[in-house]
């Protein structure tokens, strides 16, 4: 009795996902504007208006998937870091174990909502690029980065070409830079 019910979610649920596009009218047409009814290496490059407000699916899913090697990366080093420390902390090194413990917490956010989370891409972006700049690149070019800490921390920071790519630029500075706030309206 109530299969009828399961099987019409699961067509619904079907049709809404990615993998499964609208199915052709009974009345064919010969205008190449028609959308085909295959799923296309070629669609996930394409804006999407009405799922992720003009991000193009490649880049959610790319989103997705640097928020979840943050979410594992991050919450072992920093968590096991942070948890089995002993003696006093250092003010600025402990500061920076725990940004990294927060960031791992936050990213579970990011694994569901990747385009509320880009703040915390930016700031990925911009602490790593600095970094390298700053402090990797003059070791670099007096040859003295090679086999100490700060070069296997460049190797690990060289891994932001991941978020620069994964960032919806256009999205971001429309959303965040361009758009005006909306006014502050208190909950009641």
């Amino acid at each position: 009795m109530r299969l009828p019910c399961i099987c019409r979610c699961i067509k619904v649920y079907l049709k809404k996902s990615i993998l499964m596009q609208p199915t052709e009218s009974p009345v064919q047409s010969n205008d190449s504007t028609q959308p085909s009814s295959r799923f296309s290496l070629g669609s996930i490059f394409k804006r999407d208006y009405e799922r992720y407000e003009g991000v193009p699916p490649i880049n959610i899913y790319l989103l997705k998937l640097l928020f979840t090697l943050m979410f594992l990366f991050l919450t072992y080093d920093s968590w096991t870091h942070i948890i089995h420390h002993t003696g006093p902390w250092d003010p600025a090194n402990s500061a920076a174990w725990f940004m990294w413990g927060s960031c791992s917490v936050i990213s579970i956010i990011g694994i569901r909502r990747p385009l509320r989370m880009l703040p915390i891409v930016l700031f990925e972006i911009v602490y790593k690029t600095a970094w390298l700049i700053i402090v990797a690149l003059p070791l670099y070019q007096r040859n003295e980065l090679a086999g100490t800490p700060s070069g296997s921390m460049a190797d690990n920071f060289m891994l932001v070409i991941l978020p620069i790519v994964a960032m919806p630029w256009r999205y971001f500075f429309r959303k965040y830079i361009v758009d005006k706030p909306r006014p502050f309206s208190p909950v009641v």
